[in-house]
């Protein structure tokens, strides 16, 4: 495999990452109702945990409402349980087979607590990127002591690895910036 698809594929980690902190950003409630809100909730059904879209069609009906209406009637308290149970501060209503979860607007604390959320998720996914980088770094030493690069060859793919890892630092504050906005936005 050459050096330039080597990189190539480093960059692919990098990006795999970025798409990570996008799903786990999408998670986080910032006072408005959004069906990804639920993505994270697993349900205990037919033996084992499964996601809550697996076994029920999440919708918004409302800005503050979700609906969660469950396929199969048997499941239905284990939808409310596994939601009452989550981590979303949440308190939902049952209704034949529709769960109705209200989504209370967030108060200052909340919204200062789940900002330290976003800003702790963003320094694990930049130490994911800087890992990304230095197993490319480490790469490139290998290749230059085994004289499969020149000295030039290294400098340059470095820097280039570099850039790539600033690229994906900047577009993690961007992101990391935009959701702040949108928790603090009342």
């Amino acid at each position: 495999m050459s050096t330039n698809s080597k990189l190539i594929s480093f960059e692919a980690k990098m990006q795999n990452t970025i798409q990570s902190l996008t799903q786990d950003l999408s998670t986080i409630r910032t006072g408005r109702a959004h069906v990804s809100m639920l993505d994270l909730i697993k349900v205990e059904v037919y033996g084992q945990k499964m996601p809550i879209n697996q076994v029920a069609t999440i919708s918004t009906p409302e800005s503050q409402l979700l609906t969660v209406q469950v396929w199969d009637a048997a499941n239905v308290k284990f939808v409310d349980k596994a939601l009452r149970e989550s981590d979303l501060n949440i308190n939902p209503t049952v209704d034949g087979q529709i769960v109705r979860v209200p989504v209370p607007k967030l108060s200052e604390e909340r919204r200062l607590d789940l900002i330290k959320i976003v800003k702790n998720q963003s320094e694990k996914i930049k130490i994911s990127i800087r890992n990304i980088r230095r197993e490319g770094m480490d790469l490139l030493k290998n290749l230059l002591k085994n004289k499969d690069i020149s000295e030039d060859d290294n400098a340059k793919l470095s820097n280039e690895l570099q850039q790539i890892t600033d690229k994906f630092i900047n577009e993690v504050d961007k992101k990391i910036s935009e959701k702040e906005q949108e928790i603090i936005k009342v």
